[in-house]
């Protein structure tokens, strides 16, 4: 049967369960829907076989063994897809958290002063760091852009580590997951760390091949260059056994650490946390937990990000995009659901070994269509990190401070993060002790604020947001030096429009529309 064939049956058998009948030369039979399926899934597998083992021949021979190694797990990862059909969790299974499935931030002790060396020896710091910056106008890894006092994500996490291994006399050392979009331009910036007192190391996530969406097979026929835009980091899922397959994993565990910290670059909030470190290595809690979650409670800004609930007695991550429509709108309550995952994640070492050498960990897939910018259609299977937690003992969330989710994927983050709100201290933000309540204002930026260049240009500085609720503007506006913001502030100026908020305006629950032009004389 051929690939076209193959879709034919994948889309009529697997998504309608048509039934139907196989002719065969001198008679008729009806074959059973498991043969039928088992038919079409080998012949899918083989024929990605067959592509992938020309795609290896193309690979320069120093790399052909991590290629081939990566096309192993992409083989795993594709089977499963032919696999699995159907919704990849039953909503009637799913049962909310007991009680003792969380714990809250609060209730975890401090460790000693003089037992905090012991805790950080055990421990190592990966940071997710394969994206690129291009989502807010930049080139190159997201981790280069400059947040604040012009440190980059990457400044600033080299800055914590170290000043935990100064303060403490220890060596936590820190590892970027890099893709190959990202490693080239990651090694020439860590060349400056050259003096600084940490100690880092890097390993790349997997390539992938982007699948023809009609072919299901490869698009990239080579590694060059003429290529590139075939090939995808299969997202963060993939750490697990890209740490493993680098040897860095198998060197910590070597070297008597315990546990790895698991974060996004971008999570300015997502520092070493003491108290997690002490809970998980203090014997007296009984078993130690192999995967703590870090959650947080969730607002109605946060309706869609994935959270944690119990399947077959297991905790279990649920993002949108598992859920059935008709019960998009349950998913979405914030008195249901009432927690989300940061992606700060904390992992026994051990386990990771076990579960990788064993294959037993488990990852739902994520089916992430494209269009390329040639027009052509296809799709990515990735996975996500924490949705591993299934396959670790004792798994446990922990609800956390808002302030230990502080991401930056826009520009409208940005500006928080910019302005007085927080303070910096040793490369960690804190929010501003004269902000009278600890929630973060709202902010909507239009799109003339996408690109961080574009966004720097509008502001003569960052305005003074400590009593800011609500931001939005849209169009054609910019601001003078030390302007205020105050209350709820909506500022819009219509197409063909523009608006220049003047040095040292005080907006305090004001809307401004129209146009404002202040020019120079």
């Amino acid at each position: 049967m051929d690939v076209t064939s193959y879709l034919y049956a994948k889309n009529h058998l697997f998504m309608h369960n048509d039934s139907l009948t196989a002719f065969v030369k001198g008679h008729r039979r009806t074959p059973s829907e498991d043969e039928f399926k088992d038919l079409i899934r080998r012949d899918a597998q083989g024929a990605m076989n067959k592509e992938l083992m020309k795609l290896l021949q193309t690979a320069q021979p120093g790399q052909q063994n991590q290629i081939r190694k990566e096309f192993d797990s992409f083989e795993a990862l594709f089977s499963r897809f032919l696999r699995e059909t159907g919704p990849s969790v039953v909503w009637e299974k799913i049962k909310l958290l007991q009680d003792d499935a969380t714990k809250r931030y609060g209730a975890l002790p401090s460790p000693e002063t003089a037992k905090t060396k012991e805790l950080l020896d055990q421990l190592v710091v990966v940071k997710l760091n394969g994206g690129l910056g291009t989502s807010m106008g930049c080139t190159g890894p997201k981790s280069a852009i400059s947040v604040r006092n012009e440190l980059t994500f990457l400044d600033m996490t080299v800055q914590q580590i170290e000043h935990l291994n100064k303060t403490y006399g220890t060596d936590v050392p820190l590892v970027l997951m890099n893709s190959f979009n990202t490693d080239d331009d990651t090694q020439k910036i860590l060349r400056k760390y050259g003096q600084v007192k940490v100690n880092i190391f890097t390993f790349n996530q997997s390539r992938y091949p982007r699948l023809n969406r009609d072919s299901l097979l490869p698009i990239c026929t080579n590694f060059g260059p003429e290529s590139e835009a075939g090939w995808y980091p299969p997202g963060h899922g993939d750490v697990y056994v890209s740490f493993y397959n680098s040897g860095l994993l198998d060197l910590f565990y070597k070297a008597g650490k315990k546990y790895v910290f698991i974060s996004n670059i971008d999570n300015l909030g997502a520092t070493v946390d003491l108290n997690i470190l002490n809970f998980l290595l203090t014997t007296e809690n009984g078993t130690a937990p192999e995967f703590v979650m870090e959650v947080t409670d969730k607002t109605r800004a946060d309706v869609k990000g994935g959270t944690l609930v119990e399947v077959d007695g297991k905790l279990r991550l649920l993002e949108i995009a598992q859920v059935p429509k008709e019960h998009v709108d349950e998913f979405k309550s914030v008195s249901k659901f009432k927690i989300f995952n940061t992606n700060n994640l904390w992992i026994s070492l051990e386990a990771i070994k076990r579960n990788v050498e064993e294959k037993t960990l488990h990852m739902e897939i994520i089916v992430n269509p494209k269009t390329l910018d040639n027009g052509a259609n296809v799709i990515q299977l990735e996975t996500a990190v924490g949705a591993a937690i299934k396959s670790f003992e004792g798994a446990l969330g922990i609800v956390v401070p808002r302030s230990r989710f502080l991401p930056v994927k826009k520009t409208s983050d940005l500006l928080l993060v910019m302005s007085n709100l927080y303070s910096m201290r040793t490369g960690a933000l804190e929010m501003s002790p004269r902000r009278s309540f600890p929630s973060v204002p709202l902010v909507k930026l239009g799109t003339h604020f996408n690109k961080v260049k574009e966004f720097l240009s509008r502001f003569q500085s960052i305005p003074d947001m400590l009593e800011l609720d609500h931001l939005t503007v849209s169009g054609d506006v910019t601001f003078g030096k030390g302007v205020s913001l105050k209350g709820t502030v909506i500022i819009i100026a219509n197409h063909g429009e523009r608006i220049d908020i003047p040095a040292g305006a005080i907006l305090e629950n004001k809307i401004v529309s129209g146009n404002l032009r202040i020019l120079d004389h």
